[in-house]
């Protein structure tokens, strides 16, 4: 047998196993070469012991071996894991202790939330990051002020982002460990993102996939367009409903270019609604027409996978009951 990882838990700052399970090995090759831990091992051989059974990323055991991060006591493997902040010097946890305007963070909707990660239901038109020094009434700054809220002041980092006027949900990590591993299912691309758009006119089929690179538009600082330099990136649509001038449609991303949905869409003559920068119309709409509607990760400690799903919002579907009426 080898490790189980659920069978860590958290006491405290600390990620605890019984000493027992690091004993169980299953390749032939790591028994010739480690023996059994007993009370009286180092550090150093736990980390071996890790390293050799491939528990966690070896990068992230070895800082942690580097710091003093590996305990042995009472039968008991401990890795310092969740380590927080201090609020009084983090950027962020400082943002969200002084924020001026509460109620514009705490209508952020928490979807998921455990020791590892936490998912927010962002509002279309609050920004996932600070653009410039300081600016406030961020989403960074309300992860922050959850975990103010519930006494745990972790280094909250957001995985991936959503642009300022996407609603949906927003994946954090909540420590090294999961930054990592979650970073890592990124690229990978075993992080799924589902989305709802309205886009002007009726698409000639009903499903597809738009296969375009996307660059910089070097006429227009914030815009980027299909080109034939630019980064590769993939968009699988769906037709669910047609209006009179209208379509919508969910949208499944295997890559996470700037503004991906929106350029594709509009590069193949159905751009969304209210989306100015990209051709859209705005007078049933001020800001695309876009929302995340689910969120499929694997959980950085058990792997399991986590559906997390988003609720329509009120302007979103008021813009369909328009479109339905005309």
């Amino acid at each position: 047998m080898t490790v189980n990882r659920s069978e860590f838990s958290r006491n405290g700052q600390w990620l605890e196993l019984p000493l027992e399970a690091l004993n169980r090995f299953e390749p032939d090759a790591i028994a010739e070469v480690l023996q059994p831990l007993g009370a009286g091992s180092h550090p150093h051989e736990v980390r071996q012991r890790l390293l050799a059974l491939g528990v966690f990323p070896a990068k992230w055991i070895n800082r942690l071996f580097s710091v003093g991060g590996i305990r042995l006591e009472r039968g008991i493997v401990g890795l310092l894991t969740f380590v927080p902040v201090d609020i009084k010097t983090d950027p962020i946890y400082q943002l969200a202790k002084h924020i001026g305007d509460p109620a514009a963070l705490d209508r952020v909707s928490v979807l998921y939330e455990d020791d590892w990660c936490l998912v927010l239901d962002k509002p279309a038109g609050m920004p996932v990051h600070p653009n410039a020094p300081g600016q406030r009434g961020t989403l960074d700054e309300a992860a922050a002020r959850r975990c103010m809220h519930i006494g745990d002041a972790l280094p909250v980092k957001h995985i991936h982002r959503l642009d300022d006027d996407t609603a949906g949900p927003v994946l954090y990590a909540k420590n090294d460990l999961a930054q990592h591993v979650l970073d890592e299912a990124m690229r990978e691309k075993r992080i799924d993102r589902h989305y709802e758009a309205i886009v002007h006119g009726k698409l000639a089929r009903s499903r597809g996939t738009i296969n375009e690179p996307i660059g910089k538009d070097r006429h227009h600082g914030s815009r980027r367009r299909v080109s034939p330099s630019g980064d590769q990136a993939v968009t699988h649509y769906e037709t669910l409903a047609s209006y009179k001038h209208a379509s919508l449609l969910r949208l499944q991303l295997e890559t996470g270019r700037t503004h991906q949905i929106r350029v594709h869409l509009s590069h193949i003559g159905h751009p969304l609604v209210g989306d100015k920068l990209y051709g859209g119309r705005t007078e049933l709409l001020a800001h695309q027409a876009l929302r995340g509607e689910r969120l499929l990760f694997p959980h950085p400690l058990t792997d399991n996978k986590v559906s997390v799903k988003s609720a329509e919002p009120e302007w979103f579907r008021n813009l369909r009951q328009k479109l339905s009426a005309l």
